[in-house]
C-alpha cells in the first residue's frame, strides 16, 4: 500500500493564490451590475477549473452547498488531479455576493486548504461566534458570557474604557438586542451588511481595521473559513452551532456532528496547519478590490500559512481585452 503523500503547504500556497485571484477576476466585470447569482456563479466556474489544475486529492468540506443544492464545488465533490496530497478545502467563491452586485466594500474570494481531515464538515445552519484578536489570554472572552461582560472583560486586557472598543456585527434583526447592550457599554459597534468571514478577520489586525471584537450569529461554513484565517494571522474564535429545526439537526448529523450544543474553539474547527488565501473583489479595509485601468486589471491577494506565520500581499497584473 503507497504512503500517503504529505501536505505541503509552501508547495501548494502559490496555486492556492492563484485559485483566489482567478475567482475574483472572474467576476470584475460584474462588480456593480446588480446581479448577484451572475457574479457568484462566475467566481464558482473559475475557482473550480483553477482547483482541477492543482496536484491534489481534495475534498469540498466548505463549500457552495449540498449536492442536491449546488451542481458545482458541493460539499463532498473531489477536485484536483487526484495525483497529489489528500485536502481538505473550505472556500466561499464569492463572499459578498451582493456586496459585489451594488459594488460595496469588502467582497473577497475566499479559500483555505489543509490535510484530509483538518476541518470541521459544518453543516450549512447558522454558528454564533465570537472573534477577537492575538495577543490575549486563551478564553478571555466566551460564548457563555454577555455582550457586556465580553465588551468588558476585552477593555480591561487591553487597558482602556469600554467606550474604546469596536465590535463588528452583522446587521440584522435577530442582532437588536445585542446591538442595544453592546452600545449600553459605551462601546462602538460597526455595523455590516455582508461578508462576516472579513468582520473577523479585521480583529487579527485592529490596529489598523479599528476592530477590536466581532460577535452574532451567521453562517457557520464561513465560521470554519473565519477560523482558518484567524489560525493563521493569529487570534480566538468561539462558534456555536444553531439549529432551527429537525431538519438541520439531520444536515449536522449527517456531517458527523454528534454534540448539538458543543462551542468550538478555533483549533477544534481547524486542527491542523493551514494555508489561506483571499483576493479583494471590492475594496475594504483589509484588501483593494480589482483595479481597473485601460487594458489591464490589478487584483491584491493576502497569502497567509500558519505553520510558520507568514503572510503576504501579492499583487497580479493582467492584460484584458
Amino acid at each position: 500500500m503507497r504512503a500517503p503523500i504529505e501536505f505541503h503547504d509552501r508547495m501548494l500556497s502559490l496555486g492556492l493564490a492563484r485559485v483566489a485571484e482567478q475567482a475574483a477576476l472572474a467576476s470584475a466585470s460584474l462588480i456593480g451590475r446588480g446581479d448577484e447569482k451572475a457574479a457568484d456563479q462566475a467566481a464558482v466556474n473559475a475557482m473550480r477549473e483553477q482547483l482541477n489544475l492543482l496536484d491534489i486529492a481534495g475534498v469540498v468540506v466548505i463549500g457552495e452547498g449540498e449536492r442536491d443544492e449546488a451542481p458545482m464545488l458541493f460539499i463532498g465533490e473531489e477536485v484536483g488531479t487526484g495525483n497529489g496530497p489528500g485536502v481538505d478545502i473550505a472556500l466561499d467563491p464569492l463572499e459578498g455576493t451582493t456586496l459585489t452586485a451594488k459594488d460595496m466594500p469588502n467582497a473577497l474570494t475566499v479559500i483555505a486548504m489543509g490535510p484530509r481531515g483538518s476541518m470541521l464538515h459544518a453543516p450549512d445552519v447558522y454558528m454564533d461566534k465570537l472573534a477577537i484578536g492575538p495577543g490575549f489570554a486563551e478564553g478571555l472572552v466566551t460564548l457563555d458570557m454577555s455582550p457586556a461582560a465580553r465588551v468588558s472583560a476585552l477593555a480591561e486586557a487591553k487597558g482602556c474604557a469600554a467606550s474604546d472598543i469596536t465590535v463588528c456585527i452583522l446587521e440584522r434583526p435577530r442582532h437588536e438586542d445585542m446591538i442595544a447592550e453592546v452600545r449600553a457599554t459605551g462601546a462602538a459597534i460597526r455595523l455590516i451588511t455582508d461578508g462576516d468571514v472579513a468582520g473577523v478577520m479585521h480583529c487579527a489586525e485592529s490596529a489598523i481595521t479599528g476592530i477590536d471584537m466581532y460577535m452574532g450569529q451567521g453562517g457557520a461554513p464561513e465560521g470554519v473559513l473565519a477560523a482558518a484565517a484567524l489560525k493563521c494571522m493569529g487570534g480566538q474564535i468561539q462558534g456555536q452551532l444553531l439549529f432551527r429545526n429537525e431538519d438541520e439537526k439531520k444536515r449536522a448529523a449527517k456531517a458527523g456532528v454528534t454534540d448539538l450544543d458543543r462551542i468550538y474553539t478555533r483549533d477544534e474547527m481547524v486542527t491542523q496547519d493551514v494555508i489561506f488565501a483571499a483576493t479583494g473583489v471590492t475594496s475594504g479595509t483589509l484588501l483593494p478590490g480589482i483595479k481597473r485601468e485601460p487594458r489591464w486589471l490589478t487584483t491584491e491577494t493576502l497569502l497567509m500559512r500558519s505553520k510558520t506565520g507568514s503572510v503576504r500581499r501579492m499583487q497580479y497584473r493582467t492584460p484584458v481585452a
